[in-house]
């Protein structure tokens, strides 16, 4: 090499690391400040075309301004009936609200339970507060218990709400932290060296800021949207990502070292040839499955695949380019003290050149064993119940808004102050009245009048008629109520009866996420098997890799119904939670057949199938697992956010890559291709090597 392109090659990597500082530094505080861009309001993370939400769009024709309503409930101390005179005061503390910041309108009287042991009123806020809204609920929580001789409850969206956005506080930091050690302990502890962990977390640390700023940019013009599961999910998807591909680019590059005697430029760019079309299969599985999102009718489901995706492209870009520039200008002391030999492999942890030898000397077993196993836990998959959490599962931990709703349950029917809201034709406002009173499930139904009077409010000749329901807004006994109700007021001649509201809402979600695996498991699968295709010059191989991925996530969601029950004690899961585990456990799961399956390719070009089985085994286990387990520990680290929906993604996708990367990937896969042997690659010429 001439003296102008040596000083080239050596001043490209600090120029590159010069880049990434200045990323690094300038972009970095966005990681903190998603926060001012996202939004916990779930109005806003509708179904398009529901009937819930043409409800939705109707009621504005009304002028009515949208509001978040707030629910006080007093009760007695010590129990007993509520005195007259405490009813009258609180209806004077609720008038005092009246004008108030945050308050829309005047609230409601205080109005007595059946049994006379509760009183209830409604204050309506507005619904764009934001982090205001504590403070505001803090007003009305103020006012409330001046009432003397009574205790005070606040429940209904507006508690729910503020109660999500106290869980979500402070998640850029916390759930950052917990990440980021958990993965530097996992690496000190596995590659037992002083440098490289360090390296490897600031890579990921960068392409957290420069995705973080990227999406803030974006949200902040409205291009997508973030929300605190969003925000939370993008953290753990670009770290565990971005260190899964450092992994892989640096146990390559130590090889190259080795083999090399230490000649660093060309080692790395040994090390990028062979890892570059891996690393970039793998990532173009992830953020492509997440880009099928798109499909959906949920807002939220949408808003989350760009937004992942921007997270995968930063993670391979700081792989890809930060990671081999610093490892260039380190050199051997990137690995110190361990010292880089040169054969594939020669590093192994000594249980792998066992694994691949069980797997060499009894295939059939080995994979029979392992189908077995999978088979027998995904058994339980159909126990699985994702028709949605109640509320009193929300929050992992007591929340006041759940312990005010069951108080509010225990005297007043449970879907007292979140009525079921139907949009009718005026003429046959009576009719659909009486209709929807008689439905089962329903307490009482009334039609929205003028205030002061009993004239109906009319907008472009439709009504709004409030429907009561007996049993709590977010309950599956409500949700069947709602669907007894259109099937009631459909046929309701002439009426035109549109059923929404917050039960409809959460029905019609349910219902939609329904259809949305249905159409966007399909879709990632395609994606997948012809990104394979082109990887590996084969049909078969990707097909058989596809379908391992597949049932490793059905046995993961049996295994996974089994754990929620009896260990957490849910009853269910979120409607999203079957889908969100599916795209990520089984786009990010793919990523260890890739790495391992494009080593046993390179391998099985010069010794043959059966022996490039056992090598790639042998060179990429060692590493395939740590970035398993990092990735596992990763995803674990949601559990900090104590909410329902991502402990329960947390857990599913850790068990997952834990159960992909310790027998799908370790025996089954290499099992089932040393079984079948060269006729693996068909159609490709491979099948033809001896």
């Amino acid at each position: 090499m001439s003296t102008p392109a040596r000083w080239a090659s050596r001043l490209l990597p600090l120029l590159v690391l010069v880049v990434w500082l200045a990323v690094g530094g300038g972009l970095g505080p966005y990681a903190g400040k998603l926060g001012e861009v996202s939004t916990n309001d779930q109005a806003a993370f509708l179904p398009r075309s529901a009937e819930s939400t043409q409800v939705l769009r109707a009621q504005e024709a009304f002028r009515q301004e949208e509001t978040l309503p707030a629910l006080v409930v007093w009760t007695a101390e010590g129990g007993g009936a509520v005195d007259p005179a405490a009813r009258e005061a609180a209806t004077r503390a609720l008038a005092s609200l009246k004008g108030a910041e945050g308050v829309v309108g005047a609230p409601s009287p205080a109005l007595p339970s059946a049994d006379g042991e509760a009183l209830r009123g409604i204050v309506q806020l507005r619904p764009d507060l934001g982090d205001d809204l504590t403070a505001v609920l803090g007003k009305v929580d103020a006012a409330a218990s001046a009432v003397p001789g009574t205790e005070t409850w606040l429940a209904g969206p507006a508690a729910t709400q503020a109660d999500l956005g106290d869980a979500f506080s402070g998640i850029d930091g916390l759930l950052l932290v917990v990440a980021l050690v958990t993965v530097l302990v996992i690496l000190l502890l596995v590659y037992r060296s002083v440098l490289l962990p360090l390296v490897i977390i600031v890579g990921a640390v960068f392409a957290l800021g420069l995705a973080c700023a990227v999406v803030y940019v974006l949200a902040d013009n409205d291009v997508v949207r973030v929300d605190g599961q969003v925000q939370g999910i993008l953290s753990i998807l670009v770290i565990g990502a971005a260190t899964d591909y450092a992994l892989l680019l640096a146990a390559r590059y130590r090889e190259e070292l080795g083999a090399r005697d230490g000649d660093r430029i060309p080692a790395m760019r040994a090390a990028l040839r062979q890892s570059f079309g891996p690393i970039v299969a793998s990532a173009a599985t992830v953020a492509l499955g997440l880009l099928a999102l798109l499909f959906s009718d949920l807002t939220n489901n949408r808003a989350l695949g760009p937004v992942g995706a921007i997270g995968i492209v930063c993670a391979v870009l700081s792989a890809v380019t930060f990671l081999p520039a610093v490892l260039v200008l380190l050199g051997r002391a990137a690995y110190w003290p361990a010292r880089p030999k040169a054969a594939a492999g020669a590093e192994a942890h000594p249980v792998w050149h066992k694994v691949a030898g069980l797997v060499d000397r009894a295939p059939r077993k080995v994979w029979a064993g392992s189908l077995a196993a999978l088979l027998a836990c995904a058994a339980f998959s159909f126990s699985l119940d994702s028709k949605g959490v109640p509320l009193d599962e929300i929050f992992v931990k007591d929340a006041p808004s759940v312990a005010a709703q069951a108080r509010l349950g225990e005297h007043f029917p449970g879907g007292a102050g979140n009525p079921v809201v139907v949009i009718a034709d005026a003429g046959a406002a009576e009719r659909v009245r009486t209709a929807a009173e008689g439905v089962e499930g329903a307490d009482s139904a009334a039609v929205y009048t003028v205030p002061g009077t009993t004239r109906p409010v009319v907008a472009d000749g439709r009504v709004r008629i409030d429907v009561t329901l007996a049993d709590s807004a977010d309950s599956d006994a409500a949700k069947d109520t709602v669907a007894r109700l259109r099937s009631t007021l459909h046929a309701v001649p002439g009426a035109e009866a549109l059923v929404g509201g917050y039960t409809a809402q959460q029905y019609d979600t349910r219902l939609t996420a329904e259809r949305d695996r249905q159409l966007i498991i399909p879709v990632v699968l395609a994606i997948i098997l012809v990104i394979l295709v082109g990887l590996l010059r084969s049909l078969l191989l990707p097909l058989l890799l596809v379908a391992t991925v597949a049932l490793n996530f059905v046995a993961t969601l049996g295994v996974s119904a089994l754990v929620f029950e009896h260990v957490f004690g849910f009853t269910g899961t979120d409607s999203a939670v079957p889908l969100y585990g599916f795209v990520f456990l089984v786009a990010l799961g793919v990523d260890y057949n890739i790495f391992l399956m494009s080593r046993v390719r390179e391998e099985t070009e010069l010794h043959g199938t059966r022996e490039g089985v056992r090598r790639g085994l042998i060179a990429t286990g060692g590493v395939i697992t740590s970035a398993g387990v990092v990735l596992a520990a990763t995803f674990a680290a949601l559990g900090v956010i104590p909410l329902a929906f991502l402990v329960q993604i947390a857990f599913i996708v850790a068990f997952g890559v834990l159960l992909d990367t310790l027998v799908v990937r370790s025996l089954l896969v290499p099992a089932l291709v040393r079984d079948i042997g060269p006729v693996v690659w068909w159609p490709g010429a491979l099948r033809h090597r001896p």
